[in-house]
């Protein structure tokens, strides 16, 4: 009896596609042997094509930068919809010099990874949200509590691998690395407070609406 093969057997993930940029700021696909755009590479990103942009004088891997530039034009679109709201904006730029700035990036990559997972749910409650505003409100709370508490635990797991197998944390280990536990937990306690802000912000603003 023949049985389907296993999709990650059957379509193995692509390769990244080189995309070169020039000094005129042209982008080159390699791949398709084309000039290509922004939102070409947007396209590409929503299609899940991935894709490595490297300077192709020196060599430089310009990814970050050219992703940065594709959501400042979306954000910018005439009509478009913005997904970056002010708020959020002005604290993002304040976590710059913060103390906690290297947590940002993990705990923003888990929250959207999270969100990815569970889009289909949230639609659903998007489409319920015109009927029943504060039940979507309250869903959109339980979420980000949710993804907390996950943090949580995942930070745990990582800092309990600088402590030494069935000590507590910080036994046993040098001065330094006792201090940058602390440190971590210390970051990880502000970023808490601060999220538990924007939920009672949250919980207002869906109070009000109902």
């Amino acid at each position: 009896m023949l049985t389907n093969p296993d999709p990650q057997t059957q379509a193995p993930k692509k390769e990244a596609v080189v995309i070169k940029k020039y000094a005129n700021r042209r982008l080159y696909n390699t791949e398709t042997s084309t000039y290509v755009t922004l939102e070409d590479l947007a396209k590409m990103v929503r299609g899940d094509r991935d894709f490595v942009v490297y300077d192709a004088k020196n060599g430089d891997d310009l990814t970050h930068a050219v992703l940065t530039q594709i959501i400042v034009e979306q954000e910018s679109r005439e009509g478009g919809q913005a997904l970056l709201p002010i708020p959020f904006l002005r604290q993002l730029i304040r976590f710059y010099d913060d103390s906690i700035a290297r947590m940002v990036p993990s705990y923003l990559q888990f929250s959207l990874e999270n969100l990815a997972k569970e889009q289909t749910r949230f639609r659903e409650q998007l489409a319920s949200a015109f009927s029943n505003p504060a039940a979507a409100f309250e869903f959109y709370q339980q979420q980000a509590r949710q993804n907390m508490a996950m943090f949580e635990q995942a930070m745990s797991m990582w800092t309990s691998f600088g402590s030494p197998a069935g000590g507590k944390p910080g036994e046993g280990s040098s001065p330094a690395a006792t201090t940058e536990t602390t440190g971590e937990r210390s970051e990880l306690n502000e970023l808490k407070s601060q999220l538990s802000a924007m939920q009672q912000k949250i919980e207002k603003l869906s109070q009000s609406r109902t």
